[in-house]
C-alpha cells in the first residue's frame, strides 16, 4: 500500500495477503509484515485469521523481536470475537512480564478499556508509567500514548489530576487541551442547540480527526537512506557511477539531516532513516531487473526497507543515540551541527 493511500479506500484482505507473500520472499523481516498483515486482517473483520497469524509468530522457532507485542494483539483481537477468558489470561501474562516497550502496555491496557473495565484499565496504565518513566526526565515519544491513556481513564473515573496527568498535558501539543478531549460529559454537547457550543465541539472534533488521519495516512514513515561508512565506501567501489550521488560520507550525513529537516518544516509527517547495506541493495536491484549502479533505485530501495518495518523514527530523542551511529547522543551530534 502506497503511504498516501487514504485508510478507507485499502483492501484489506488483499493487502494482508500481498504482504504474507512479501514476508515469504524477506524472511529476516516476517515479524514485522505479518504483524501488519494481520492488523488487515482484524480490518476487514476475519479476526480468526488474524489469530492464526499471531499464533504463527508465536510458535516461530526463530527469536522474536517483540513477543509481549505479538500476545497483547492477539489479546486484544480475542476478546472482540468473544474469546474473553483467553484474552483476560495473555493480558494478565503480558503485565506479569513488564515489558519495557511501551506498546504492549498501551494495548493490553485499551483492550480493557473498551470493554468498561476501567479500574482494570486504570491499573495496568498506571502500572506501566511507573515501570517506564519514573525518574526520567523527558519522557520518549512512544510513551505518550501510555500517559494519554491514563489522563484519559482517570476523567472518565471521575479522579482529580495528578503529577502523571500534569506530564500528560506537558507533553500534549494538540491545540485542544486533553481536560477537553477526554471530558466525559462532551457527548452531551453534541446535543445542544447552543451554536457557540456546536461550534467549539467542531472544532474538538477536527483536532482529533486530524491526528487520527496523520497516524492512519502513512503506514510507514518517509524515510532516508543511511549508509554507513563502510558500506558506502563498498558500495562505490563496486559501483563508481553513483559516486555523484555521494562526495562523501560526511556529506552523505548531512545531506541527510538536512532532507529531513526540511521536510519536517514543510509539515510532512511520520520521517524516518532506513540503514542499507551493499548485499541487501544488490537483491533489491536483481528483483526489479535493474543495475546496482541505476541511481534512481535508491529512492525505491530506501521505500522498500521501510514498508518492510526498518525504518528508525526521526528525530531521536536528543539523549538517544544520533541516527548516524557516532555513539553520541543526538542532541552532542547531528541535531548540534544540522
Amino acid at each position: 500500500m502506497r503511504p498516501d493511500t487514504p485508510a478507507e479506500n485499502v483492501d484489506h484482505t488483499a493487502e494482508a495477503a500481498r504482504l504474507e507473500r512479501t514476508a515469504g520472499l524477506y524472511p529476516e523481516d516476517a515479524e514485522a509484515l505479518l504483524l501488519r498483515a494481520a492488523a488487515h486482517l482484524e480490518l476487514s473483520g476475519d479476526r480468526p485469521s488474524a489469530t492464526k497469524l499471531y499464533d504463527r509468530l508465536l510458535a516461530s522457532p526463530d527469536g522474536l523481536d517483540n513477543p509481549h507485542l505479538i500476545r497483547a494483539l492477539k489479546a486484544s483481537n480475542l476478546w472482540e470475537y468473544g474469546h474473553e477468558a483467553e484474552a483476560r489470561a495473555i493480558i494478565e501474562g503480558v503485565r506479569a512480564s513488564a515489558p519495557r516497550d511501551p506498546a504492549p502496555w498501551v494495548i493490553v491496557a485499551e483492550a480493557l478499556e473498551n470493554h468498561d473495565e476501567l479500574e482494570a484499565a486504570h491499573e495496568t496504565f498506571t502500572e506501566a508509567v511507573r515501570h517506564l518513566l519514573t525518574d526520567v526526565p523527558h519522557p520518549a515519544q512512544p510513551t505518550h500514548p501510555l500517559l494519554f491513556g491514563r489522563h484519559r481513564v482517570r476523567r472518565m473515573l471521575g479522579r482529580s489530576h495528578d503529577e502523571w496527568d500534569a506530564l500528560a498535558d506537558s507533553v500534549h501539543s494538540l491545540p485542544v487541551s486533553l481536560d477537553e478531549l477526554h471530558d466525559p460529559k462532551r457527548v452531551w454537547s453534541l446535543g445542544s442547540e447552543n451554536p457557540a457550543e456546536l461550534e467549539a465541539e467542531i472544532l474538538r472534533l477536527r483536532a482529533e480527526l486530524g491526528a487520527y488521519r496523520a497516524a492512519l495516512s502513512r503506514p510507514f514513515p518517509v524515510a532516508m537512506l543511511h549508509w554507513p561508512a563502510a558500506e558506502l565506501t563498498e558500495l562505490l567501489e563496486t559501483y563508481p557511477a553513483l559516486a555523484e550521488e555521494y562526495p562523501s560520507h560526511e556529506e552523505h550525513l548531512v545531506s541527510i539531516e538536512r532532507a529531513l529537516r526540511e521536510l519536517s518544516a514543510s509539515g510532512t509527517p511520520n520521517l524516518g532513516i532506513v540503514t542499507g547495506t551493499v548485499p541487501s541493495y544488490e537483491a533489491f536491484a536483481a528483483s526489479e531487473g535493474s543495475s546496482p549502479g541505476d541511481p534512481t533505485l535508491l529512492p525505491q530501495y530506501a521505500t522498500t526497507l521501510a514498508a518492510r518495518g526498518r525504518a528508525v523514527a526521526w528525530p531521536p530523542q536528543q539523549q538517544a543515540n544520533c541516527w548516524c551511529g557516532s555513539g553520541r547522543t543526538y542532541g552532542e551530534c547531528h541535531d548540534a551541527t544540522a
